[in-house]
């Protein structure tokens, strides 16, 4: 039987996120942190095997979002960071579903795709817990477990090696590049560019520049590109 899961998404006001974004005057980090985020939940809502998703936060234009796109939200009333907050969602996921699987992703993922998603998914239902390592190698991008009060989330900063110490277990096997690559720096954004943004990513972006084609560039590293996708890049 195929496990059912609830995905959990949090999110923090858009007018403090993405504080290592450098962007133009005429794009504001707070435009890209939402957009990111409206991509990240379209995808999740749009995965196979996911039931529901909780989008827990005390921003109200993300609240609005996500009853907009048939998502739940829990309030944050908490100041005491990203890791209470999924402890509040694991704790309102446990009284909407009793023990069912829970899953949590970081919101910004403008790459996400279902099914990249999906076969991340498939791969936690193996375990108690696992987690997927960001595209850095040090932070986290995605924690399940079997029960929501095994979740023990530990996220924020090298989160990789912590949640690798608390028992959970890395998945390492998938190639999946959009659940990886959480943007936290314009290097990576030009990374999910060429990769394939979601719709509200692009929006907010506006046109790619024409492709600079240089034989002496390397690839970026530790993301591959999926074949049909058109590299595109930032200038």
């Amino acid at each position: 039987m195929p496990t059912i899961w609830t995905v959990v998404l949090p999110v923090k006001p858009f007018a403090r996120a993405k504080s290592r974004l450098t962007t133009g005057p005429a794009l504001s980090r707070e435009t890209l942190a939402r957009a990111f985020f409206r991509d990240t939940l379209e995808a999740a809502l749009g995965t196979t095997g996911v039931a529901r998703v909780l989008v827990v936060t005390d921003d109200g234009r993300a609240a609005s979002d996500a009853r907009s796109a048939g998502a739940l939200t829990v309030p944050d009333r908490s100041a005491a960071g990203l890791n209470a907050a999924i402890r509040t969602a694991a704790r309102h996921a446990r009284a909407l579903t009793g023990n069912g699987p829970i899953a949590v992703l970081t919101t910004d993922l403008p790459a996400l795709r279902p099914r990249e998603l999906a076969t991340v998914l498939d791969s936690a239902a193996e375990h108690r817990r696992a987690f997927l390592a960001d595209h850095t190698g040090r932070g986290t991008t995605f924690l399940a477990a079997a029960r929501p009060r095994w979740l023990a989330p530990a996220f924020e900063g090298d989160s990789r090696d912590r949640h690798l110490l608390s028992g959970a277990h890395e998945i390492t096997g998938p190639d999946v590049p959009g659940v990886r690559l959480d943007v936290d720096t314009v290097d990576d954004l030009r990374i999910a560019r060429r990769l394939g943004v979601g719709r509200h990513t692009r929006a907010a972006l506006g046109p790619a520049p024409p492709t600079t084609h240089s034989p002496h560039r390397p690839p970026s590293p530790r993301v591959l590109v999926p074949e049909g996708i058109t590299p595109h890049d930032l200038h």
